[in-house]
């Protein structure tokens, strides 16, 4: 650099230059045209609805919605704050659902809670209280055996139907339910056998069958198959099989449909003789009991189908396309127990 020139100083720190722009304002703020007073005076009228200026009396806006309470409230953790929309109206009662409760809570007297029995008695209609009970116990069994809502649903449906058309007169409220739950399994496809309905509402079959054959003729439901592979699935987690060891039972079950090997079988027979074969198969052994237990069945159809299957191994089952899954290592048909 030449002498006598000064060396440029350089600022250390530069300055900001958007914090020395004017900022817009994001606030939206509502004035009277007329008035245009800052700070407005703008008053809320819930009883019309109206936005208006409280100065000129001049209407700035209209369809105002009251979020409030209709009454004072002192809710606290132990109670609901009212609200003037009240419950969800259900689908499945009456059209008239429009009722006064008298509250349960009253501060630990017990008097409110006499009063809202009494209430209740007086005021229940006997076809909706009938239709609660039955739509309670229908969610608890769905419930207990982690069915869906939708299947759940579907099952309520059905029996609203029942019992508004007088389908099945004489026919005890167990076993229509039962009947409903196992149509609504059969409608969304969740693989539930006769057995296990029998088992979750405490019904025999026999009642469950003809319910079931009466509605099914009647509401002409379109009511699909059970399908081996849901139920396979089923079994082999209850039975705590690996996925992949799952997956093959899947595709046995697939190829001794195409093969015909188990013609005739009931899907259950299918799923717990295909079990039995691709537990020893992959060296997860399950003996039939403990199958039999799962699925429902007796030994002897799981031997019996399982024979069938021993039988044609090797047109079932290509040993070579099982490489390289866990557990296959020197993978033979050895180790399947002999019929």
């Amino acid at each position: 650099m030449a002498p006598g020139i000064p060396f440029p100083l350089r600022d250390p720190q530069p300055k900001d230059t958007t914090a020395q722009l004017p900022q817009p304002s994001l606030s939206v703020k509502v004035i009277c045209p007329d008035c245009r007073k800052i700070p407005p005076n703008i008053v809320e009228e819930f009883a019309s609805g109206d936005l208006v200026c409280g100065d000129c009396g001049l209407v700035l806006g209209d369809r105002i919605i009251d979020t409030r309470s209709e009454w004072r409230t002192f809710a606290n953790d132990d109670g609901d704050d009212p609200s003037r929309v009240g419950a969800a109206a259900n689908p499945l009662l009456g059209d008239n659902q429009l009722d006064t409760v008298i509250s349960r809570r009253d501060g630990g007297s017990g008097t409110a809670k006499d009063l809202n029995k009494v209430h209740g008695r007086a005021t229940a209609v006997k076809g909706e209280r009938n239709l609660l009970q039955a739509y309670k116990e229908i969610s608890a069994m769905c419930d207990s055996i982690s069915l869906s809502k939708l299947v759940s649903d579907t099952a309520k449906q059905l029996y609203k139907r029942v019992e508004d058309e007088k389908l099945l007169r004489g026919k005890t409220s167990d076993a229509i339910i039962a009947a409903c739950i196992f149509i609504a399994c059969r409608q969304e496809k969740v693989g539930r056998t006769f057995r296990e309905i029998c088992a979750l509402t405490r019904v025999p079959k026999k009642e469950i069958g003809k319910c079931y054959k009466a509605l099914q003729n009647k509401l002409q439901t379109d009511t699909a198959v059970m399908n081996s592979e849901d139920l396979m699935s089923r079994f082999c987690s209850n039975l705590n099989l690996p996925a992949y060891v799952q997956k093959a039972g899947v595709d046995l079950v697939k190829r001794a449909k195409d093969l015909g090997t188990l013609a005739g079988k009931s899907p259950i027979s299918v799923a717990a003789a295909c079990i039995y074969f691709i537990s020893f198969l992959f060296r997860y052994p399950k003996n039939t009991k403990d199958i039999a237990h799962i699925a429902g069945v007796s030994e002897v159809t799981i031997k019996s189908a399982y024979r069938q299957l021993f039988g044609e191994r090797t047109k079932l089952i290509d040993l070579d396309s099982l490489k390289g899954k866990p557990n296959t290592e020197g993978l033979t048909f050895d180790d399947l127990p002999l019929p």
